[in-house]
């Protein structure tokens, strides 16, 4: 499928990398919340945009052309660019998705939101909280040997989420064919914040290539 590249880096160029780009992107990321909270003078506004647009020209010399993908080496994915566990994303908190040693897929993390996810003043706003839990949703279903692409996503948000320390977990709820039912939860201090049910679909792309692997079709691929 367009877009997963298998590049089969060696593990010390995979940590190299790594080691790279993490103080880079947290530095951008600093920059966002600097930019929302800061109270400087408007030449200083204006002096910093000048800077900053220097240093996107520089990053810019040399790019890829398109979004970064996920790469694969020897087995191992890099979601790099990804919005909620992307280390070289900006706009990802980023969230730190541990995986339980579980047959049901459990998955949890712990994380920090701040001003740049501000939706209700000193909300959450309900789309990050979306986002976040589709992403674990679907970290459980690969954690539990069933893989698959959002096909339904529902949120029941039972009250605010304060921005700051907060927490995620989900796990399988149960499997149907190509069909994996997970659910997954906020959790802030005053406890549950938001509730997901989502139905991940093995896409038929990878289902054609477990069929080829297997040298026959089983009847839920039709």
């Amino acid at each position: 499928m367009a877009g997963y590249v298998q590049d089969e880096l060696p593990p010390e160029e995979v940590e190299r990398q790594r080691a790279l780009y993490v103080p880079l992107t947290q530095a951008v990321r600093e920059l966002v919340d600097a930019t929302i909270r800061t109270t400087v003078d408007d030449d200083e506004i204006r002096a910093v945009q000048v800077e900053v647009e220097e240093l996107v020209a520089r990053l810019r010399k040399s790019q890829l052309d398109g979004p970064y993908g996920v790469r694969f080496s020897r087995g191992r994915g890099r979601p790099w660019g990804n919005p909620v566990v992307g280390l070289r994303n900006a706009v990802s908190p980023p969230v730190m998705i541990q995986h339980h040693p579980s047959a049901n897929g459990e998955v949890w993390a712990d994380f920090h939101l701040g001003a740049a996810y501000e939706g209700p003043p000193g909300l959450v706003h309900g789309g990050v909280s979306a986002l976040i839990l589709d992403q674990v949703l679907g970290e459980a279903a690969g954690a539990g040997g069933k893989p698959g692409m959002t096909g339904t996503l529902t949120l029941r948000y039972r009250q605010g989420t304060p921005l700051g320390d907060l927490r995620a977990e989900g796990w399988i709820d149960r499997v149907d064919g190509i069909k994996t039912y997970a659910k997954a939860h906020l959790i802030g201090p005053a406890g549950v914040t938001v509730e997901a049910e989502g139905i991940m679909i093995l896409p038929r792309w990878a289902r054609e290539a477990i069929a080829k692997q297997e040298g026959s079709t089983p009847s839920y691929f039709e």
